[in-house]
């Protein structure tokens, strides 16, 4: 998907919002945590642009900003498991929900929502 469609794509789902303030808490937790990796970063490029004047990103930083990761993952496997659920309640066809993704056929969209739920399910079960 092309940036302007993203862009597009946000502006269409910010108008969904009645209250822009309202949290829901999956996707909060998601933007919190983006926010601290972007943190780390910008810290780590101001240290190197200043040549070491400003607080040095220790390595258990950058370790702390891995460990968020995984959680990361699991919540936007989530929420996309989600969203196609409610595509498929809507009566979207695998051929649209793929061309929203970005993939090149329904078969490559179903694969995907199966794979994603047999993770999900994986994951729930202990196995992962």
């Amino acid at each position: 998907m092309a940036r302007d469609a993203r862009d597009e794509a946000r502006r269409q789902l910010s108008a969904l919002a009645a209250d822009p303030t309202a949290h829901w808490a999956p996707a909060r937790s998601l933007e919190e945590d983006a926010a601290l990796l972007g943190r780390l970063l910008m810290a780590a490029a101001s240290h190197q642009q200043s040549a070491g004047r400003a607080a040095d990103v220790a390595p258990d930083d950058v370790g702390a900003a891995l460990s968020l990761f995984e959680d990361m993952r699991l919540s936007l496997d989530r929420l996309e498991t989600q969203v196609v659920i409610e595509a498929r309640r809507r009566d979207m066809e695998w051929r649209q929900i793929a061309q929203y993704q970005g993939l090149n056929s329904s078969q490559a969209a179903s694969q995907r929502y199966q794979r994603l739920m047999t993770r999900l399910e994986e994951i729930r079960q202990g196995v992962r």
